[in-house]
């Protein structure tokens, strides 16, 4: 018999169930959920009362994301590995990511909107993330780390030419489209079922109360009967999530042809009549509640007690050989992979997911025979020593290429590093250029704002003079010119005016002069010596503005 604990872990909720395997007959031997604070305690009591020391344990990711690409469909296997991780590379570049810092598992299908094209599926989890989620099981045998999206496939039996949906409202939710048995598109919504426990929590300050107060809530469609249930008070935060989740739906949904089933999963199961919610919303396709295909038939077996532990019971599955493989982000360890392959004696490995036996193998040093009880020891002896220096020569080949690849990976990282320094010096450069550009033009502003000041200055000085020295100038003077001029003497600027003034009597031009010179108007004035213009006697009386 089989046996493999599969343990779904979210925000404040683990979930978990032993899933066992007889022949072809699958069995939940043991499940719950459990409200963590201490999430690696948790983990251990839950492998100690499991029994699960010693089984294989399949987990979910963390904070995976996931991209598509389109590629041709007629590229070899190797090109399509190099096209997709050309892709992969740059889409990092795009949304400033570094690669190495990241796991990528891929799926390809076929793109229905394209014949000649294939559809990639690109999921990428973050390496710290992957290093946190496996540091909290200590050293237990960790078998996969696969998306929740895509395990949640492993308990639906789709039928040929079926097309169906998997709504998994959990923390968050996430939509898994299969076209014809195929996983075929992921989508992630932010909106979830944290959002709606958090809301409840701020009541009733816990989180398995406001678990429970979920499970006692039912919504009344069309169908039902609404009554004057006092537990139904917070369905005033369990719609709105709810309704935005039906309208993000229908939009995803619109994008195909036909939806013949929508299967709800997850922990907002636990809210009584949502599949009938659903339902009203999605006429055209039957939705119900996912229940492992495998117990729907068993009549020992409670299937509404472990629906809501259905991601653990599909994440259990990958440990008996079903699912998606190229999605397990679980790195390769020789050590168990070499123990496994040293103590393999068994006809068959069970079945994989399409129930077709994998190849057995079977190693045996019984010789046998007429040798002589000394001859067959040293045949034994031989056929023992040359296979530790098979098993040696295995191994060294191995960490040698292990040691090469963590040398590549290092000079990549260093390349990297290199290569963003160089960036942030460069955009260091921009920036001083851009600062002694910006400084300079706002130095010119300043002068010109300071020229401006001055000439508005000087415009308004002459109207000014004219006004002080009409109370002075005598009746008989007359200025026939005035000029404003800007002149510099070693550091300092001052305005020069020029007056050109006549006077049919020269000692009214010098009492103008002296006026003008007595009050302040001028500095420094000065004057020429009278000119005769005719019966006129001209002058030009010069001074600076105080």
């Amino acid at each position: 018999m089989q046996e493999s604990l599969g343990i779904s872990i979210s925000n404040q909720v683990i979930k978990y169930a032993k899933v066992t395997k007889n022949n072809d007959q699958l069995d939940v031997a043991s499940f719950g959920i459990k409200f963590y604070d201490n999430i690696e305690n948790d983990i251990q009591q839950i492998i100690s009362e499991t029994n699960s020391k010693n089984i294989p344990i399949c987990i979910n990711t963390s904070n995976e994301k996931v991209n598509y690409f389109s590629i041709f469909n007629l590229l070899s296997k190797n090109d399509t590995r190099k096209t997709i991780q050309t892709e992969y590379e740059s889409m990092c570049a795009d949304n400033h990511m570094n690669p190495n810092a990241y796991e990528g598992r891929y799926l390809i299908v076929g793109d229905i909107t394209n014949k000649d094209r294939n559809k990639v599926i690109y999921y990428t989890v973050g390496k710290t993330d992957l290093e946190e989620r496996v540091a909290t099981f200590r050293d237990k045998k960790i078998t996969s780390i696969t998306p929740m999206s895509a395990s949640i496939c492993n308990i639906v039996e789709a039928k040929k030419g079926e097309n169906i949906m998997i709504v998994n409202i959990d923390e968050k939710t996430t939509i898994t489209t299969i076209l014809n048995q195929r996983v075929y598109n992921i989508d992630m919504l932010e909106m979830g079922m944290q959002e709606i426990i958090e809301k409840i929590n701020e009541r009733e300050n816990s989180y398995s109360k406001a678990y429970e107060a979920c499970k006692n809530t039912t919504i009344y469609t069309m169908e039902t009967t609404a009554t004057d249930d006092a537990n139904n008070k917070y369905l005033p935060f369990i719609m709105p999530t709810l309704f935005n989740i039906t309208q993000e739906l229908r939009k995803i949904k619109d994008t195909y042809t036909k939806i013949d089933k929508i299967y709800l999963t997850g922990l907002a199961t636990a809210i009584n009549n949502i599949e009938l919610y659903f339902q009203e919303y999605f006429k055209e396709s039957r939705c119900e509640i996912l229940k492992p295909y495998f117990a729907t038939n068993n009549a020992r077996i409670n299937i509404k007690d472990y629906i809501e532990v259905n991601n653990a019971i599909a994440l259990a599955m990958e440990g008996l050989n079903y699912g998606l493989k190229d999605l397990n982000f679980r790195s390769s360890n020789w050590k168990e992979d070499l123990n496994t392959l040293l103590h393999s004696d068994v006809k068959s490995l069970g079945k994989g997911s399409k129930g077709k036996s994998k190849p057995s193998f079977k190693i045996d040093t019984n010789m046998g025979g007429p040798l002589k009880p000394t001859e067959q020891w040293l045949v034994r002896g031989s056929v023992t020593v040359v296979m530790i220096v098979i098993v040696y020569s295995v191994c060294s080949i191995f960490l040698g290429n292990q040691i090469n690849s963590k040398i590549a990976q290092t000079q990549d990282v260093i390349k990297d590093t290199n290569s963003q320094l160089s960036l942030v010096q460069s955009d260091e450069q921009k920036v001083t250029e851009k600062t002694a550009e910006y400084e300079a033009i706002t130095s010119r502003l300043e002068n010109a704002s300071s020229e401006i000041e001055s000439k508005r200055g000087r415009k308004n000085e002459i109207p000014t003079l004219l006004n002080q020295i009409v109370y002075i100038i005598p009746k008989n003077v007359q200025i026939t010119s005035i000029d404003n001029n800007e002149v510099t003497s070693g550091n300092e600027t001052k305005q020069h005016i020029v007056i050109t003034a006549q006077s049919r009597q020269y000692e009214q031009l010098a009492y103008f002069k002296a006026s003008i010179e007595n009050n302040g108007y001028l500095t420094s004035v000065t004057s020429t010596e009278g000119t005769k213009n005719g019966e006129y006697v001209v002058v030009t009386i010069e001074g600076d503005l105080p």
